[in-house]
Order: C-alpha cells, then structure tokens, then sequence
C-alpha cells in the first residue's frame, strides 16, 4: 500500500514564509495524534560538525519544538556521539559543538540530550526476528522517549549512497557499540605512532582487552567485544575503528537499526526530510561542499521509507548544478547519487527496510498548496 508524503516547495511570501510550511507539514502528518499531555517527545536530529553549514537551520527545529509544547509534549532534541574520535565522540564535545551550531536553548527553546549518556555506551539490546541481526543497540534515551519526530538533512553519503531519514535513525539512534556494529567487523586497531602509553584505554576496558606491548597499547581481537569504549577515552586519538564492512553489508545492517530504533513507539512517529543544501557528502565532516542540485523543498510522513523514496526520486528527476563535485548525470532523471558513487547501489536500504517492515517504497506525494498569491 502506498504511503502518504506531504512537500512544502522553496517558495514563501508575505502570507506564508517556511516556518508557517513545516508547520502545515507536520500537521498534515496529523502530528496532534501522535503527542499525548506529558509526552517526552524526543526531537532526532544531527547537531552538525563545527566548519560544516549544511544541517537543520535551528530556526526551523524551534517551530517543531513550540508546536510539540502547545500539544501538550515535552520535547527535547537529541543527537549521539560519533564513532570515529573527534568533536562529537562524547556528550560534553558534542553538546558544545551543537550550541556552537545555533542549537542553545535560547534559540530552540528545548533542553538537548545525549541518547546515549556520557561517552556513548548508555543503551540497551533491543530484540528482532526478520532481517540480518537478532538484536541491535539502540541510545537508552530514544528508548525511554515516548515518541519522536526524526528531522533529516537528505543529502549524498559515501558508504550508502543516500542519508536521510533511515540513516538518521539507525545511525543517529545508535549506541557506539552499535555503530560499531553497523561499521566494522573487527576489533579498533591503535596508531602506534600516537599513543603515549598512558594506559587510560587500559583501565576503560571491561574485558581486558588491552594491554601494553613495548610501550604500545594493544588490543586483543579474541577478547574485544566492539563496544568502541576505547575510542573515546583515547585523547590522543590512537585508537581508531576500522571502516572494513562491505556497503551492502552495512545498508542491511541499517534497516535492522532503523527499526530497533522505532520499537515501542507505535504510531507516535514522524518524520521531517530537509531536502536543501543537497551536499555530496555526510554532515559529519567539518565541511559542507556545494550542493549538487537547488533547493527543492521540505517533505513529511509517518513511513520513513516511502520520505527517503520520495526525496530520492525529486533529487533525481531534478538538474544537477554544473559547480558541484558532480562530473556526469546532470540531466533530470539520471541518478545523481550513482554518478557520484558509482559503486554503490543506495537503494539496497530501501529494499531492505522495505523487506523488514519499516515501510512502504510505493508513496503518493501531495505538494501543499499556497495559501494565496503573496508576491
């Protein structure tokens, strides 16, 4: 069965700018059925690197966080760390790199949350039948939320092809140990050049994995049990994970997540496809590149297969800018994401979370209607 996607185009004027849009979008969403009083309602969003420009304006997250309030809702915005050690690898960096990017509660008007505590490891094991993992582990706090609403910067990746709302929730929802999971099929290794012997890895391991080998810290890939622990209490950035899983093998691995992460919450669920600034690359870099297509618009569902279906289809049918990184596929409707990655077939996400039963990859698409000529 197709699924509803609602789209707010570019266009504003006088009696409609974008804020009023998203608004008409969530609403069409029916989001007044999803929000009980007393509700806390987790806001799931990417807080952004410091140097990159591309993630959810903070003005438009406030508008989402009023209307959740004047439901009754108490939101909060939510985000977990990284994997890879850097400004967002635990909550006191991540939390300032995100009121560094304009996400401070007097902007937003809503406290912001780690979903998965200090330095990543607060989660729990959530139980699947079905898809390629029999459990994954999702942030304790996307857990414990009553509902959500998943806002998503839809953009290229370079592992997957496509990130949007499904990434964001699998990803994003994730523990360390989790992405971890997702990424890697083998212990972290340590830069033998950077470590400093200070055995801090040492005494964070639970499993004795670790000693020291000739001043070198040193992991045992028979005793590591991925957790990533190690990554994020290295300062000098010794210890990294490696990046060795195949994509198809992640993009499977993802629509597991990506349900693991929706569990509990049944029909108080909704999501949000910013489908602006359309960067060949993930936010989590330092940087944004140029977009590879204009702005196209803001679009909405409860089915986070069917939104990133939609907002993959619009990408493509639309012209690709010839300032970008892209070299080839400019036309209206050749697949833009495969003349950046060739090698990967992003719609295995889909499939596969289509597969699992997150939702449906057939949608019918309803653009709003101006409210009155303004111009």
């Amino acid at each position: 069965m197709a699924s509803h996607v609602f789209m707010a185009d570019m266009r504003a004027g006088t009696r409609e700018n974008l804020h009023d849009k998203l608004l008409r979008l969530i609403d069409n969403c029916q989001i007044e059925k999803k929000i009980d009083k007393g509700d806390l309602v987790a806001i799931k969003l990417h807080f952004g690197e410091r140097g990159g420009h591309a993630y959810i304006r903070p003005t438009f997250v406030r508008q989402v966080v009023d209307r959740v309030r004047e439901l009754g809702g108490k939101p909060f915005l939510t985000d977990s760390s990284t994997l890879y050690p850097g400004q967002r690898k635990e909550a006191v960096s991540a939390l300032d790199s995100a009121i560094a990017n304009g996400f401070a509660y007097a902007v937003v008007d809503a406290p912001l949350i780690m979903s998965d505590g200090l330095r990543g490891h607060s989660s729990r094991r959530v139980k699947l039948d079905g898809g390629v993992l029999d459990s994954v582990d999702i942030g304790l706090e996307i857990l414990e939320a009553d509902g959500m609403i998943v806002l998503s910067h839809f953009k290229c990746h370079e592992l997957t092809g496509i990130g949007g709302a499904i990434k964001n929730l699998a990803m994003g929802c994730s523990s360390r140990e989790g992405k971890m999971e997702q990424h890697s099929t083998v212990a972290p290794q340590v830069a033998e050049k950077y470590c400093t012997a200070c055995a801090d890895c040492l005494k964070a391991c639970a499993h004795e994995a670790i000693r020291m080998i000739e001043g070198v810290a040193n992991i045992d890939e028979e005793k590591c049990t991925g957790c990533g622990r190690c990554i994020s209490i290295c300062e000098q950035m010794a210890i990294r994970i490696q990046w060795n899983e195949q994509s198809e093998k992640v993009m499977l691995k993802m629509a597991d997540y990506a349900r693991g992460a929706t569990s509990g919450k049944g029909e108080k669920l909704l999501y949000v496809n910013f489908v602006t600034q359309v960067s060949p690359a993930c936010d989590c870099y330092g940087h944004s590149d140029a977009p590879i297509v204009p702005d196209i618009g803001i679009l909405a569902s409860t089915d986070p297969v069917a939104l990133d279906q939609a907002c993959a289809d619009l990408v493509n049918q639309a012209s690709g800018l010839p300032e970008s990184v892209m070299e080839t596929g400019h036309e209206p409707g050749q697949d833009k994401f495969r003349s950046i990655y060739p090698q990967i077939d992003w719609e295995t996400t889909l499939s596969q979370a289509e597969k699992v039963g997150l939702g449906s990859r057939e949608y019918e698409l309803t653009r709003l209607e101006p409210l009155s000529k303004s111009w």
